[in-house]
């Protein structure tokens, strides 16, 4: 079922979405080359802590999950698409990282992602994240009252492929809310005008994945979580929370 929420529920998930926007920057800050990611888990444990914030992430066992989530955020490194657990990895010079956070407060969900590099960025970094910020950019600006998820989903694929990067076929963005997870499903590909009706108080998480490799088949590590390209090319995540609204869209996750 497709909730929509009032305007006073779209201003609590805005709270929501700036707690996951200060641990995001305290994410970020803290990335450094010797800085091991579980390192950067804590980091942003802290910000949810001080906020009075609970953790989405922290224990989610999706059907395809061998084992519940382990941390507050994702950490994804280099050739990692997303859903990477925090580990002892230290950041390396040139690693090129994927952080995805989520918080829960007052009974409403905020969720995003951002990519950045490490020390030194290795050639190509750069353009992966700027193309994947513009193809999250296109499907936020498509995210207009009278639309559809499938217009959201075809200003995505249009960036992607005029990168030529590929996308995970199964994977995309979401309905949120109480939730983290809700219905609609978002794809990253997908026909104009087709799919779930836009209308205000709709809320989605768009979140465009692209591998540099141009292929759209990933591989899942033993650890039942971590989805890596198969081809060894790097990959970028970077996502918002975003309501639908008269006005045009709200991004719930900014500072």
């Amino acid at each position: 079922m497709v909730e929509i929420k009032t305007d006073a529920a779209l201003d609590a998930m805005r709270e929501a979405g700036r707690v996951v926007a200060r641990a995001l920057a305290a994410v970020r800050e803290a990335a450094d080359v010797g800085v091991s990611l579980r390192e950067l888990d804590e980091a942003a444990r802290s910000v949810l802590a001080e906020a009075g914030a609970g953790s989405p992430f922290l224990g989610y066992r999706p059907s395809f999950a061998p084992v519940a989530f382990p941390a507050v955020i994702c950490t994804s490194v280099n050739d990692a698409v997303s859903h990477g657990i925090p580990t002892g990895y230290r950041l390396r010079d040139g690693d090129l990282v994927s952080i995805d956070c989520g918080a829960h407060l007052d009974g409403w969900t905020g969720d995003a992602a951002i990519t950045f590099t490490v020390g030194t960025p290795r050639p190509g970094d750069l353009d992966l994240i700027d193309a994947t910020q513009q193809a999250l950019d296109a499907g936020i600006a498509a995210a207009q009252v009278g639309s559809r998820i499938g217009d959201i989903s075809h200003a995505i694929d249009t960036v992607a492929r005029k990168a030529g990067c590929g996308m995970p076929a199964d994977f995309g963005g979401h309905g949120i809310g109480r939730r983290m997870h809700e219905d609609p499903h978002v794809p990253n590909r997908g026909r104009p005008g087709r799919g779930f009706p836009l209308r205000h108080g709709l809320v989605l998480a768009i979140e465009p994945m692209l591998m540099a490799g141009g292929q759209n088949i990933y591989r899942t590590d033993s650890d039942g979580w971590t989805l890596r390209t198969t081809d060894g090319s790097r990959a970028a995540h970077i996502e918002h929370t975003v309501a639908i609204t008269d006005q045009g869209p709200r991004i719930l996750t900014l500072p």
